[in-house]
Formats: C-alpha cells, structure tokens, sequence
C-alpha cells in the first residue's frame, strides 16, 4: 500500500529494502525532477505502535485493535482519538484458528478454544481428535492478534492463556510451526494461514462459521476484528491525511485484498438463510441477495460509528451503479437479547431506521425496513459478542 501510495504521488521510482530490524522496511520514492519521499515501516505490534505515535516517533500507527482506553487517555491531550478524524478502518480481519492438516477437527467452540488455550484440555482426544497431547502455539504480549484473542476468547470466558503456550513475534512463523505439528493449534490473521488447516468457529448458540470473505466482511464470523490506522488528533502534516484517503479508496482497498486481509468494498452474495430464521425474515431474504456490508452499534443506540459513516458513502455508491436506490433494498435490525423483548424489537428497528435516514439522503427509496429483535445472534450474548448482534443487514432484490 505504501509503494501505491508513492506511486500515486507521481514518484516514477519506488524501492524497499530491509530496515535494521528484523520485520522492518523502508521505502524511498524518487521522481524525475530529484524529489525523493522516505517511509519507516516497522512492524512489531499494535502496542509499540500506540507507544511510538503518544511519544511522537511515528506518525502513523496501524493497529489490529481498537485503541485502549489507557493509550487513548496519554494521546487525547487536545482532542479525541476516536474520532473520525483520528481512527479510521482501513480493512477486515478474521482470526484463523489453525491445525496441521492431519488434525480431523473442523469446528470449534470459543468454550473449546479458551479451555484448550488455557490449558485445561490437554489431550485431543477430549475433543474427539485423535489421542496426542495438545500444543499450543500464541502471538507475543506485542501482538494486537493476541490482544483480540485474549479479549474474544480467553477474557469472555473467564481463562488466561498457558504458560506453556510457545510464543511467537510473526504470524507467518506461528503458521509455518503448526505445518510441521500434528498436534499444534494456534491462531493467525487471514493473511498467514499458509499451508495450516482451518476450523469453523461458532460463539454461543451461533452455527460454527468459516472466515470466509463473506463472513468476515459483515463481521458475523465470531473471531472477525477491524484494521485500524490511527494519526494524532492535531495532525497537521497533509502527508498523513493523503496516505490515509488512499488508504480508503477504490485502489487502498484493492491492497487490503491483496495483502489477505478483507476490504471494505460492497459486494453481493447469497447465503443460506438458516433453518430457524423468522418466518418473516425467510420471505424478505427470498430472491434477495445480501450485500457485504453490516452496521453495528453501542449499547443502547442507534448512532453510527466511523466505519458505518464510510460504509454509507460506499453503500450508495454500490446501489447507483447497481441501479438499486427504488425500491429494491431491503434493511434488516437485530439487538442483543433483552429482558424485555418489546425493547429488543424497538432497539432493532431504530438501528434500521437510523441506516434508512442516512440512505435517504441519497435517494434511496426502500422495499422493507423490518426489526427482528434478538433473533438469529452470530455471536454469544456477552461481552464482544453483544455488539456483533446489535447489526443491520442489507438487502437487495
């Protein structure tokens, strides 16, 4: 991305070559008139990257996490990290829980995944696998791979990770070890999965998912997590803001697919409804395709984030040249379970209509706009996986 970035810059002549550390670049852009632009890369975890940028030793940080709230009170000394203007998502990841190929499992529980990782499940055989002590193999303390694992797995289920677990600083090497271990599990981005075995994965009374692009790109998968680059919030250096707007575009994008990850492009896809879907949500998905993109919400609203704010500008984009803004697009709200269902239904409604009034001014104009209350959950009702239910799907005929 950094390469078709000094490209797009009009520098004619683009090089990278090793840093002086191990799993750094640099990458130094010339044009014909002499100008030349130089850019560090290092990468060695989403936490030296929010050190590097609070201490002013980068300019750009790229995370596979959002912000803490420990990081965000140190760089929040004029204005809110958070904001739009401040983090922004570039792409979509799925954790991939990997094996040897030999290994017969296919699907995992985040239950399964938390007692073996802690170290409670110490023989496959507990797990209907073949009989071989179980290895471990994690991401180092640097990782934001392991902080959203720790975080959808090992923390939502009350577990902490062995100490017997071999720690690993690349998500490539994490991959490549499992491929020469029958008996390893570990957990990688998509992008590193190599030539290891992945299972399905399923949260609570969800089905076990795939990473497939699909489901990563709607965030249903239950390991799913967002890529993040975050510049301070007084960023004044027009350098920042231009790489970041390439970042998000049509091109940026299509560097974000390449490099393993899932982008945030709009496309259309027909999955199967399940079998315990409302009878009214079988009639609206019927001869409808669901599109790629879902919105999330906090706790109790129905505001839209940063990412969902984009996710309208090319949502709409995708609809006029699809010609799909009469009445051909369907919007489908859920909630989190609630005491209350009435609440549920309410909450599920609002978030559609929160998404119909922004498409709205766009000129759309909408087939259906339905609330489902806290049917069909992707994920278990606690903690991460609340906000993966509080969504709203789109579809189009």
């Amino acid at each position: 991305m950094v390469e078709g970035f000094l490209k797009a810059q009009g520098f004619d002549t683009v090089n990278s070559q090793p840093g002086s550390h191990e799993n750094e670049r640099v990458i130094i852009g010339r044009r014909a008139n002499g100008d030349q632009a130089r850019i560090d890369l290092a990468a060695h975890g989403s936490s030296t990257g929010f050190a590097d940028l609070i201490h002013s030793n980068t300019d750009i940080a790229a995370a596979s996490r959002p912000i803490k709230d420990s990081e965000a009170i140190e760089l929040n000394r004029l204005s809110n990290s958070r904001n739009a203007g401040s983090e922004h998502v570039i792409g979509i990841d799925g954790i991939a829980i990997v094996l040897n190929p030999v290994n017969p499992l296919t699907a995992l529980s985040t239950d399964d995944l938390a007692r073996l990782f802690s170290g409670d499940i110490k023989n496959w055989k507990d797990l209907g696998g073949l009989a071989g002590p179980v290895h471990l193999y994690a991401r180092d303390d640097q990782s934001g791979t392991f902080d959203t694992f720790k975080e959808l797995v090992m923390s939502s289920h009350g577990k902490s990770l062995s100490p017997a677990a071999k720690r690993f600083e690349s998500n490539d090497e994490l991959s490549a070890a499992i491929g020469q271990d029958p008996y390893g599990i570990g957990f990688v981005g998509l992008a590193s999965i190599g030539k290891a075995k992945v299972v399905s994965i399923s949260d609570g009374q969800a089905l076990p998912l795939p990473p497939t692009v699909a489901a990563v790109a709607t965030e249903d998968y239950p390991l799913s997590r967002r890529l993040f680059f975050y510049n301070k919030p007084d960023e004044k250096n027009p350098w920042v803001h231009a790489f970041i707007r390439y970042a998000q575009s049509p091109e940026g994008q299509g560097w974000v697919s390449k490099s393993g990850f899932v982008a945030q492009e709009v496309v259309a896809v027909q999955p199967t409804v399940p079998a315990d879907a409302p009878e009214s949500y079988r009639q609206l998905a019927t001869h409808a395709q669901r599109l790629s993109v879902n919105f999330r919400f906090a706790e109790g609203s129905a505001v839209l984030d940063n990412k969902a704010n984009l996710d309208i500008e090319r949502l709409l984009a995708y609809l006029k040249e699809h010609n799909k803004l009469d009445k051909k697009v369907v919007l489908i709200g859920f909630s989190d379970t609630k005491e209350d269902p009435k609440r549920a239904e309410l909450l599920s409604k609002l978030r559609a209509m929160a998404v119909r009034r922004e498409l709205n001014k766009g000129g759309v104009l909408f087939h259906d706009i339905a609330g489902m209350g806290d049917a069909l959950p992707v994920a278990a009702n606690s903690n991460e996986g609340r906000m993966k239910n509080r969504r709203v799907e789109v579809w189009v005929y």
